[in-house]
């Protein structure tokens, strides 16, 4: 099995500030891959290093055997060109904490929009493809509709047909239900749950723990720009063998 994934010593700092201290590991093709922790432990900076949101300042990222925003010759490392990072990114899909949905679009306008102004998709084909998304994300009664007469978690599963409209490889979900509420959760896992069922190599900074146990195929818990455990999600969550880990699960589980 191929990686589609892998860090090697990956290292960021803003300013002063380490977040991440060199991070190893490997995410496989077809892998639901959860990172857990606490806040500021740096999960989310991490998925962000993935598609060059952050720049890392050491180590080697790779997605798909391929160098993410740099390129190697010899023993250095040269920046790849704005054009080509973006199309790096083309390849990765992204959900946010907040759904950064275009206000002034419909649903359908929303889904639409990347493959028509990045890929050069035709309009009918584009609307085409949305209708499926934004059917298979449970909503295809909701495509004329503006983010603003949408319910927190119907706006995320829009994201997510966003981030699928451009056929990635990989999506990264960084912690995709903590702005909704309670009872919206379950919704937006569902669709997450049926992605993983059809194969989607995803990474997902979560708190959702029981999502992670029932759908996760590894589990990384992260403190202080480190991995501190990494396994099974059910063995990591019933047995964790850190006092970080156990420490942290008292709390949340």
């Amino acid at each position: 099995m191929n990686a589609m994934v892998k860090a090697e010593g990956v290292r960021k700092s803003f300013g002063a500030v380490q977040v991440l201290k060199g991070i190893d590991l490997e995410v496989q093709t077809g892998e639901v891959f959860c990172l857990i922790g606490p806040s500021g432990s740096g999960k989310s900076t991490f998925l962000r290093c993935i598609n060059h949101l952050e720049k890392i300042n050491a180590g080697r990222l790779y997605v798909d055997g391929e160098l993410v925003g740099y390129r190697q010759k010899g023993d250095k490392l040269y920046e790849l060109k704005d054009s080509e990072v973006a199309q790096q990114r083309r390849e990765i899909g992204m959900v946010f904490q907040r759904f950064n949905l275009f206000p002034h679009m419909t649903a359908l306008e929303n889904v639409m929009e990347a493959p028509v102004q990045v890929k050069g998709t035709s309009k009918a084909q584009a609307k085409e493809r949305a209708r499926e998304l934004l059917d298979r994300v449970g909503l295809a009664d909701k495509a004329g509709n503006y983010p603003s007469q949408l319910s927190g978690g119907q706006q995320q599963r829009v994201a997510i047909a966003r981030a699928l409209a451009m056929d990635p490889k990989l999506m990264l979900f960084d912690e995709p239900t903590s702005a909704l509420d309670p009872e919206l959760v379950g919704e937006v896992l569902d669709v997450m749950r049926d992605l993983a069922e059809d194969g989607m190599t995803m990474i997902v900074v979560t708190h959702e723990m029981g999502f992670a146990r029932e759908v996760g195929d590894s589990l990384v818990f992260m403190d202080d720009g480190v991995v501190v455990e990494a396994g099974r999600p059910r063995e990591v969550l019933t047995n964790p063998q850190h006092d970080r880990t156990k420490s942290f699960l008292s709390k949340v589980l």
